[in-house]
């Protein structure tokens, strides 16, 4: 009985080549197993024994399977894991170098602003100059010069507004310390009314552009005395002499 089993899976199925069919054939001679009565309890043991071991065979070959298609799926995963990382840096790059080329953009604006803002003041500042001229050295005596002068000094107050509204305001320079970074030293005096290095007089106003320095001032400079030499002194050099 066992060798027309085996030679029925012999003739008929050469190859297994699924589980399917393994599965299948089990379970047909376990089938025709049951079917025949005239087997002893050895014979039914052997046949048993041996539809377990086809049934162990197609359990293998389904792990094996699974296992193979597992393996399959997580290599995908670390290469989609791969490829997402590096898109990632990507994007992280691509957004780092749009930052500093908005700041540095953003940066070159406005220090492009300020250096027409700048130069545009300076060409008015002389205008404020004569402005301030005019009124330090008029002397109005008649109704009529005082009505005129009363009209041009309106029209200074608006652009000194108009400047000040800009940012524009004055440096004041007097009574402070001597800065070369502020001021232009054209005449020094000597004096004992201020310490040595101190700003006694603006000769031209200096201005400001918020904090960076628009124009600077030309001051006067205070200087020390020369020592007095008294007749004794003289005297005594005259002598050494």
């Amino acid at each position: 009985m066992i060798d027309e089993v085996k030679q029925t899976d012999k003739t008929e199925n050469p190859t297994r080549d699924t589980p399917e069919e393994i599965l299948s054939d089990s379970a047909t001679a376990k089938m025709d197993s049951q079917a025949k009565p005239g087997l002893n309890s050895e014979e039914v043991a052997i046949e048993e024994n041996i539809l377990s071991e086809v049934e162990a065979e197609a359990d293998t070959y389904d792990r094996e399977e699974i296992e193979a298609e597992i393996a399959a799926l997580e290599q995908e995963v670390e290469t989609l894991k791969a490829q997402l990382e590096e898109r990632t840096n990507q994007y992280v790059r691509i957004a780092a170098d749009f930052e500093n080329f908005r700041k540095r953009t953003h940066k070159e604006k406005e220090e492009l602003e300020l250096q027409v803002k700048c130069a545009t003041i300076n060409e008015l500042l002389p205008v404020v100059d004569n402005f301030e001229r005019a009124r330090s050295q008029i002397k109005t005596q008649t109704e009529q010069e005082k009505s005129i002068h009363e009209s041009y000094q309106s029209v200074y107050k608006q652009l000194v507004g108009s400047l000040k509204r800009l940012g524009v305001s004055p440096m004041r320079p007097k009574g402070k310390e001597f800065d070369p970074n502020l001021h232009d030293a054209v005449m020094r005096e000597q004096t004992d009314e201020y310490p040595e290095g101190t700003v006694i007089e603006e000769l031209m106003p200096g201005y400001y552009l918020g904090e960076k320095v628009l124009r600077h001032a030309m001051v006067k400079v205070a200087a020390a005395p020369e020592p007095v030499v008294t007749s004794e002194e003289s005297q005594a050099q005259s002598s050494e002499s």
